[in-house]
């Protein structure tokens, strides 16, 4: 086990889990806000159990998914907007458990949680169909066209996941305000995809052909 790799993940994990925190149960006043302990059990539990599996079965894997450095510039400004996307939705979410705005249901948000867990199943099946995906934006070397599995269905089946799980985070939090913020992130990751797809029909042989074989992005029949 590459030991630096390790400290490495654990240490953006737990940065990580402690901002998450920080930022929903701050503005919601209390510890009691029981479904943001909900959504962070549903999503760093996982997020800890795939990290573990990567280290082993896949640390090259991981080590792209921990470079988040962009290096296109367009790409740079998707992911401060979401960024700020982020931080609003959460502390919305905390602030719309604490003066009692608009909270739904106990069953829609468990209804929630349940979409979201499918939407993690999705994304771990879309890292084990490419090896190649990291967080940025860029052709690798001896890179190849992935067309069978999801990516048979739509060509960005990792987006189709993130959409499912970040529309589903402010649910779980019982927060609809929350959810229409983060709403924005289908014209960031619209966006995203655009550029993404330039580079890779310049840099990525076979792409433009791919293109013509799967038709749909993201959603089947839709987008």
């Amino acid at each position: 086990m590459d030991a630096k790799l390790f400290f490495h993940a654990l240490i953006k994990f737990l940065l990580g889990a402690v901002i998450f925190g920080l930022l929903i149960f701050l503005p919601a006043g209390s510890l009691h806000y029981w479904q943001g302990w909900l959504l962070m059990g549903i999503l760093f539990v996982p997020m800890f159990v795939a990290g573990l599996l990567l280290m082993v079965k896949n640390p090259e894997l991981l080590r792209k998914r921990l470079n988040a450095k962009e290096e296109e510039k367009e790409q740079k400004s998707v992911v401060a907007l979401s960024g700020v996307m982020f931080v609003a939705a959460f502390v919305v979410a905390g602030l719309n458990w604490r003066f009692q705005w608009l909270v739904l249901s106990n069953w829609a948000v468990w209804l929630a949680a349940a979409l979201f867990l499918f939407g993690y199943v999705l994304y771990a099946e879309v890292l084990r169909e490419n090896t190649y995906l990291s967080r940025t934006i860029e052709v690798q070397e001896d890179q190849r066209v992935i067309d069978t599995g999801l990516y048979g269905i739509v060509r960005h089946p990792m987006y189709t996941a993130t959409i499912i799980l970040f529309l589903s985070m402010p649910l779980v939090l019982a927060s609809p305000i929350s959810f229409l913020i983060m709403l924005l992130y289908i014209p960031l990751i619209a966006k995203r995809i655009r550029n993404e797809e330039a580079v890779l029909e310049e840099g990525l042989k076979g792409y433009h052909e791919y293109k013509q074989r799967v038709k749909y992005k993201v959603l089947p029949y839709i987008w």
